[in-house]
């Protein structure tokens, strides 16, 4: 199944009665506030999934803001939305792609092979002229899957710390070049990083750009498939990563592991050093 699915493809498969695990990404500001979204309007047979609560840790400067979450707590989630061995799972959010990318990446780290994305999200379903729902959303059938964590697509910080190989920040220019930082406590990159802004890979209404021109995005900063097996992906702390994580795999660029605590996990160590300037940026 591939990485993408369009509106009508998932509206398609809704109307036709396919089994497939819809969830509904969000991550709300305040106690209850991703489920209030949810409840307000959701795609029909969808469930809610709060990113906060499910797709991530507790927050700490040694593991980062979003580190990953624990295992036995992502299996709770998965008796709530009825995860299924083997079941097609669609997620989406509001459009940004930044929660459904990082729900995507974990559910494919836990052990879910067949995982798509809503492409455009809920902005591009209600562009289409799409039936919405509000309410509590679908109610959940019996679950037989099992998170199985995958270490093989993670990368750890004591192994950024002695890679020397391609290694992609795919945070704003600004914040990679230590202009700008509003969310973690210093400015820069991780020294020898490059630079791929990951709104660099879709169009102005989020929406993915195509294989062709997502690859030459990649191999402007170095990257091909002669070299991406292997390469270490970050962010500030994992969101932005994961959705460009998907969208490689998705052009044909698979095989990179996921710095998930990133940026904020870097720079919570004081002894870590710190790169700052334009090593290379997409603007």
């Amino acid at each position: 199944m591939s990485i993408l699915v369009s509106p009508a493809e998932l509206h398609d498969a809704i109307h036709r009665g396919d089994k497939v695990t819809v969830l509904a990404t969000h991550w709300g500001a305040g106690e209850n506030d991703g489920q209030n979204q949810f409840r307000s309007l959701h795609i029909p047979t969808a469930q809610f999934c709060d990113a906060a609560g499910a797709l991530a840790g507790l927050p700490g400067s040694k593991n980062g803001r979003n580190p990953l979450p624990d295992p036995d707590k992502l299996q709770s989630w998965f008796h709530t939305w009825g995860m299924r061995e083997g079941r097609r799972v669609v997620v989406y959010d509001e459009g940004r792609g930044l929660f459904a990318g990082r729900t995507w990446w974990m559910l494919r780290w836990a052990g879910i092979d067949n995982v798509a994305m809503l492409d455009g999200g809920m902005a591009n379903w209600r562009r289409q002229g799409l039936p919405t729902l509000t309410g509590p959303g679908n109610i959940s059938v019996e679950s037989d899957a099992t998170v199985s964590p995958n270490p093989d697509m993670v990368a750890t910080l004591d192994e950024v710390k002695e890679f020397d190989g391609p290694l992609i920040d795919t945070r704003e220019p600004n914040r990679f070049a230590g202009r700008r930082e509003n969310l973690d406590l210093k400015a820069g990159h991780v020294p020898g990083a490059v630079n791929v802004a990951e709104r660099h890979l879709h169009n102005a209404d989020r929406t993915w750009k195509s294989k062709e021109e997502i690859r030459e995005v990649f191999a402007n900063a170095g990257i091909d498939e002669s070299n991406v097996k292997g390469a270490i992906v970050y962010s500030g702390s994992g969101n932005h990563s994961a959705l460009a994580l998907a969208v490689m795999e998705w052009a044909g660029l698979p095989g990179a592991r996921h710095f998930v605590g990133g940026w904020s996990q870097w720079c919570g160590d004081p002894k870590n050093p710190v790169e700052r300037g334009d090593r290379l940026t997409l603007d």
